[in-house]
């Protein structure tokens, strides 16, 4: 049976409201998941993810990165709370971080097996996490952005890296993936990949994505399954 309910925490001054999906009937600690959310904020689509984690046997925390579960209703919004946050690299880290601990400390989580999933501005939220050496076991980026203020130093970053990419997301262009798989070779990361998924734009796994708000946010649902199902074969080698 899973169950889902609220999570309050704080980071400095922001009041921050996670949501929280777990199968009350699980027995023992287990691995815990992080999913950082679209651009947009904590919403539903982000929701309906850990809901899916906690059913694959995860204890599934959704984190809120805006501040009190704020929401963005068009692209300047978005443009305001997410270039808020990617030009203090820090400030994104640190809320990052506090996600982090609340989910580490539950009773329900091994917080030696944790993992962090994140979705368009998620998807740099858990590779800035992995760059900085967060105890995490493995990051999976679904169409993220990819480039950074802050390159991971050599020998810094421990967990297993997965990016899952549309090869005609504008987002990610192809320089920005050469400039990443570059620095996953001088930071010395033991175990990363990248899958671009041929014919695809930004957003492919929200069936949400119409490109009505954005022109090129679309959803593909084959490439929304096969990045499930290559994620949920990293966690199966470094979360059990």
């Amino acid at each position: 049976m899973i169950q889902a309910r609220d999570v309050d925490y704080r980071c400095g001054e922001a009041n921050l409201r996670g949501y929280l999906a777990i199968d009350e009937n699980a027995v023992g600690p287990r691995p815990g998941v992080l999913v950082f959310h679209e651009g947009l904020g904590l919403g539903e689509f982000a929701m309906e993810r850990a809901r899916r984690l906690a059913g694959l046997g995860y204890v599934a925390l959704a984190a809120d990165m805006f501040g009190d579960r704020r929401q963005a209703s068009n692209l300047q919004e978005v443009a305001t709370l997410v270039g808020g946050l990617r030009a203090e690299p820090e400030k994104l880290r640190a809320r990052g971080r506090a996600a982090l601990a609340t989910l580490a400390a539950l009773p329900q989580v091994d917080a030696g097996r944790l993992a962090a999933i994140g979705f368009c501005f998620g998807g740099s939220v858990v590779l800035e996490l992995a760059r900085e050496g967060a105890d995490l076991k493995a990051v999976v980026s679904f169409h993220g952005v990819l480039a950074t203020k802050m390159p991971a130093q050599p020998g810094q970053m421990k967990a297993s890296v997965l990016v899952c990419t549309g090869v005609d997301d504008p987002l990610a262009p192809p320089e920005q993936v050469a400039d990443f798989e570059n620095e996953m070779r001088t930071g010395g990361v033991k175990d990363w990949q990248v899958i671009a998924y041929g014919n695809t734009l930004h957003g492919f796994t929200n069936p949400a994505a119409d490109g009505s708000m954005m022109r090129t946010a679309l959803y593909n649902e084959q490439a929304d399954r096969r990045s499930w199902a290559s994620m949920k074969s990293l966690f199966d080698e470094v979360l059990t």
